[in-house]
């Protein structure tokens, strides 16, 4: 990266921008890409949109806590992070609209998608642990950091093996749109080739992570912003495009599954983005370096998310303006976060 301190304040913002495009690109190749996989392999479009789309259109993310927690910018790793996973369900109220058959957490039943919802809740309830606990580190990592990972992994095992002997089923209705192999054997394309074109756009992803992280910190040191709101509504809402595109895209395609789980894995595996960024943190704990304004996203993150399980659970079939009441209390709660961290 060339020196940022000399650059003019218009060329941070143009970098943002570019950077932004080439997320934005990126993550809607990567749908298509994604849902193909979902068919071909037989995993199925929720735990491919949980795993691999999730965790896919996060690296950019990724890239952008670690390297931030690196130079030492805790507060911008971690809000980075949770302030990301506030937005992107805020997203799922976005693609509500689109859908307008029926409330999408309605027609999108799916019992992966509850467990990776519980799973999520578990993993954000860690930090608020280790926040409020004593500062200890192994080799200045925090136990839960260590952790973390574990109950990932361990999380993935149990949402596929819940697809393949599921325990519970949703009322099906004529609104409920059924996982289907949409593969009809005229693409031939190898289905290496589909993994091959998908890890290099997650190279790509990677490296404008990296150019948002230090064009972000340039501005905040020039502007004097704050570090949770710099990462919670800059770098978290432009490395979560992928994500809006995808779940967009994905409505459109009527894979809905795809969608739901997109989104719902993609924060998942932000969780883990906590733990790179404790490793990258060398001076301690990084919990223990974040301040109020960090919790306070991390708080947005769990509430919106419990209000989404609720959603799925109760699966209202209509609500106001053709979305489901969950979608409203979603996006009308971030939209109050946001007003509150902006103008507090």
């Amino acid at each position: 990266m060339p020196d940022l301190a000399q650059a003019p304040f218009a060329a941070l913002i143009l970098g943002l921008a570019a950077a932004a495009a080439v997320i934005l690109g990126g993550g809607l190749r990567m749908t298509d890409l994604a849902d193909r996989i979902a068919d071909r392999t037989g995993l199925g479009e929720a735990l491919v949109g949980g795993a691999l789309l999730g965790a896919a259109t996060s690296l950019s993310g990724v890239v952008v806590s670690l390297s931030a927690a690196m130079d030492g910018r805790a507060s911008l790793a971690f809000s980075n992070s949770v302030g990301g996973i506030a937005a992107q369900t805020a997203f799922l109220a976005l693609a509500d609209l689109l859908w307008r058959k029926a409330n999408l957490e309605h027609a999108a039943a799916e019992l992966t998608n509850l467990f990776q919802s519980a799973l999520l809740l578990l993993l954000l309830a860690l930090p608020v642990l280790a926040y409020g606990g004593p500062d200890m580190t192994v080799f200045a990592v925090h136990p839960v950091s260590m952790v973390l990972p574990l109950l990932y992994a361990l999380g993935l095992i149990g949402t596929h093996r819940s697809r393949q002997a599921p325990m519970w089923q949703p009322v099906k209705t004529r609104e409920t749109r059924e996982d289907v192999d949409e593969e009809d054997g005229k693409d031939d394309t190898p289905t290496w080739r589909l993994f091959a074109v998908f890890g290099l756009l997650m190279a790509v992803m990677g490296l404008a992570g990296y150019a948002i992280s230090q064009l972000a910190g340039e501005l905040a040191d020039r502007t004097g912003i704050s570090a949770s709101l710099v990462g919670a509504l800059l770098t978290a809402v432009i490395t979560s495009l992928p994500e809006l595109v995808t779940t967009l895209a994905a409505v459109r395609r009527g894979a809905l599954q795809l969608a739901l789980g997109g989104i719902i894995g993609g924060n998942t595996f932000d969780t883990l983005f906590l733990t790179l960024s404790d490793i990258g943190y060398r001076d301690g704990s990084l919990y223990h370096a974040i301040g109020q304004d960090d919790l306070f996203w991390l708080g947005t993150g769990m509430a919106m998310t419990c209000i989404l399980l609720l959603g799925q659970l109760y699966r209202q079939k209509d609500g106001p303006a053709g979305i489901g009441l969950e979608s409203v209390a979603m996006l009308g709660l971030y939209a109050g976060a946001v007003g509150l961290a902006a103008f507090a």
